[in-house]
């Protein structure tokens, strides 16, 4: 079921709502099993034969929970069973995400016979299988001693982030899901709730679909553009991605709201970032966090402790000379955000897209390691984020480089995007300007170049959603400073009134149903 569809507006959300302040009168328990019923209910809507999928991958987790904290003082036993538990979720994972793509692979050098049957990819599998292996890793670390099976459930099928995340952390949501005062609705959270969903929708279906054709048919055929129609493609993919995981972002965080549940900020303006390191800092955030917390710091502990072992230096003068960097920077850079890029999918164009930013992250590293041994050569203090707003020499320079890890990130293969590429360089020549400026190609093209020019005043101009509703507190992280006090939104009635026509705006603007850019993954 897709939050943008008329059946979860008009029936599922309502009804959700209603049972849930039904249950709670009745008490906690009842509350959270109405929640997590109609989570798996929503979560199979369209493809029942998923939801076994999601309740045995529950289940098994919990077991192995259960198994770890029944052989506690036994740490051999507990790594075994926590080594088992992992290697199953990403044996699951491989076999619906990866398994075709290697098997076809296989068959393409003659090593296997083909042709195979691409099994369908249950929804939400990468999000649900990663938030379960975090929470395994952290019972056994003894980071979270929370095994009661109401907050599990909770905490993994939890409707509004069951498909595209947030990627949830336990130690922030679980102790939510035992709080009583969780419970029961609240007028005050419903008003919150509401604006923020209204936001993400218009988002949605006013600013990122409308760019779906042009994003479509220029990737399905990127030979055939010129440079200002390659370039017209890149940016429309941009800002599609931009605003619909945006909206997907603002749409989870209002969604949870409803039912007084806080959710961590995935989505800080991330375009407006003055570097790649910063980039991924607002972009994805709770992605970023997993992946940081459970393989860029594992990775680079075994490689500090590697050094530490051969009496190599592990500290930041150490870390400021080539080899250091390369060693305790670089590997464990590349080796994140390559499995990073291979998260999003099995083709060549995604492993791209992660090397390319491991090499962004490296150079920006690299430049701020740089500046910081120069400035304290020169007696100066330095600060990598001394100045709270980048140069818009840093903002433009970050977002050609995302740009260009864009393109691979949407093309079919690595092969499509490299041909959208060498059309913006103007390999593929240069578009003949039309005859008059009345004629349909130059009407055409003009339109074009005005709502790009509108969205981009949208992204960099405008205060994102955190910053309107900062007086609600939205969501859990620190939100951007900024946003004029005019535009924060307040609980009266004018505020209501501009929800309300921004909902029926965004519900006449849907034109049918499309799905969110994440849920392929």
């Amino acid at each position: 079921m897709l939050f943008n569809s008329i059946v979860f507006l008009i029936a599922f959300l309502p009804l959700a709502l209603i049972g849930f302040h039904l249950a709670s009168k009745m008490g906690r328990r009842p509350a959270g099993v109405w929640l997590i019923l109609m989570s798996v209910l929503f979560y199979g809507w369209e493809r029942p034969e998923f939801m076994p999928i999601l309740i045995l991958s529950m289940a098994g987790n919990f077991t192995v929970v259960s198994l770890i904290a029944r052989f506690e003082g036994r740490p051999r036993l507990q790594n075994a069973i926590l080594t088992t538990g992992i290697v199953l979720n990403l044996a699951a994972l491989f076999r619906f995400k990866y398994l075709y793509v290697v098997l076809t692979s296989l068959a393409g050098i003659g090593v296997v016979d083909g042709p195979f049957t691409r099994a369908a990819l249950p929804l939400g599998i990468s999000f649900f299988t990663f938030t379960q292996i975090g929470y395994l890793i952290d019972f056994r670390q003894g980071v979270t001693k929370d095994r009661g099976l109401l907050n599990y459930l909770l905490f993994v099928s939890f409707f509004p982030h069951l498909i595209a995340g947030p990627i949830l952390h336990n130690r922030e949501i679980m102790p939510q899901f035992a709080d009583r005062s969780t419970y029961g609705l609240r007028r005050e959270n419903l008003m919150i709730g509401f604006t923020i969903f209204v936001i993400g929708l218009a988002k949605k279906c006013l600013l990122a679909d409308p760019l779906s054709s042009t994003v479509v048919a220029g990737f399905h055929d990127p030979a055939s553009l010129g440079v200002f129609s390659s370039w017209n493609v890149a940016l429309s993919y941009s800002l599609q991605l931009y605003f619909d995981f945006s909206g997907y972002s603002d749409m989870a965080i209002g969604l949870a709201r409803l039912f007084n549940v806080r959710f961590p900020l995935n989505f800080n303006s991330p375009y407006k970032a003055g570097s790649v390191v910063e980039y991924w800092q607002r972009w994805h955030m709770t992605l970023t966090r997993y992946i940081t917390l459970y393989l860029y710091n594992p990775a680079a502990l075994w490689i500090t402790r590697r050094r530490m072992a051969r009496g190599l230096g592990v500290g930041r003068r150490d870390m400021a000379t080539p080899r250091g960097f390369l060693s305790m920077t670089v590997l464990p850079t590349f080796f994140t955000m390559g499995l990073a890029g291979v998260w999003h999918g099995a083709g060549s164009q995604f492993v791209i897209f992660g090397f390319l930013h491991a090499f962004y992250l490296s150079v920006n590293h690299a430049w701020r390691t740089f500046r910081a041994k120069k400035a304290k050569e020169a007696n100066k203090t330095h600060k990598a984020e001394s100045h709270p707003r980048p140069a818009i020499w840093a903002v433009a320079l970050t977002y050609l480089s995302v740009l260009v890890g864009a393109v691979f990130f949407r093309a079919p293969s690595s092969g499509s995007a490299v041909t959208l590429l060498s059309g913006m360089i103007g390999l593929h020549g240069i578009e003949a300007l039309p005859a008059s400026l009345s004629s349909v190609t130059a009407q055409r093209a003009l339109l074009d170049i005005a709502w790009l020019a509108v969205l981009y005043a949208v992204v960099w101009g405008m205060p994102n959603t955190q910053q309107i509703m900062r007086m609600a507190d939205p969501a859990l992280g620190k939100v951007l400073p900024g946003g004029r006090p005019m535009m924060q939104w307040r609980p009266n009635w004018q505020w209501a009134v501009l929800s309300g026509a921004v909902a029926v705006l965004a519900v006449l603007g849907m034109g049918g149903t499309s799905e969110f850019l994440y849920f392929q993954f």
